[in-house]
């Protein structure tokens, strides 16, 4: 049975699944009903394009540029981590973008991989997460693809640019999850990732 997480809750992983060796990380969210703009030649509006990367860290810091997963890195070089590849819309059902993690075999010098989400060109576009809805992180078990746990993100985002969905970390020689949920106004990923160097 999935769990049902709410802001700042921790969940060991290692504990919920014996023997748990990988997992999917899947993310989601579609764009709200935005207001009709009048008038004969008023441009219809640009799709919001969510794009979600990995951040390997190592003692809390992203130390190398090669640690970042995402649309245009997609695989680590440790082969332990995996972009299954960009969502241009978030339009559909499910996860509109996955991530895999070997957790077995991720190097010891990581202990942990955050998972952020920015919105492409936001400041350009005049696009914020106020303007999503249902937005979810979840983690399944690779082997057979069932739910461990679910966070659904139920805070007004409205401003805010780019979020931290949440963690896997290893502590105590198990792998746990927390739910983070903190939305940031950085334009971009480049942006992002200082937090963390």
């Amino acid at each position: 049975m999935s769990i049902s997480l709410q802001k700042g809750q921790k969940v060991s992983l290692s504990k919920e699944r014996a023997g748990l060796k990988n997992v999917i990380v899947g993310l989601g969210w579609d764009e709200a009903e935005r207001p009709k703009s009048g008038g004969l030649f008023s441009k219809k509006p640009q799709p919001i394009d969510c794009d979600a990367s990995a951040l390997l860290l190592q003692n809390g810091k992203l130390v190398n540029s090669t640690d970042l997963v995402y649309y245009a890195n997609l695989r680590h070089t440790s082969g332990t981590v995996m972009h299954m590849g960009d969502n241009l819309t978030g339009a559909g059902d499910g996860d509109d973008e996955q991530i895999v993690i070997d957790l077995e075999k991720i190097p010891e010098c990581y202990d942990r991989v955050v998972i952020v989400v920015n919105i492409y060109q936001a400041v350009k576009r005049n696009q914020h997460f106020g303007m999503i809805q249902n937005a979810f992180i979840r983690v399944m078990d690779g082997s057979n693809n069932s739910e461990i746990l679910k966070y659904n993100l139920t805070e007004d985002y409205s401003g805010m640019t780019a979020m931290v969905f949440g963690e896997i970390y290893r502590h105590n020689g198990e792998w746990k999850f927390n739910a983070i949920g903190q939305g940031t106004t950085d334009p971009g990923i480049s942006e992002l990732i200082r937090r963390y160097q």
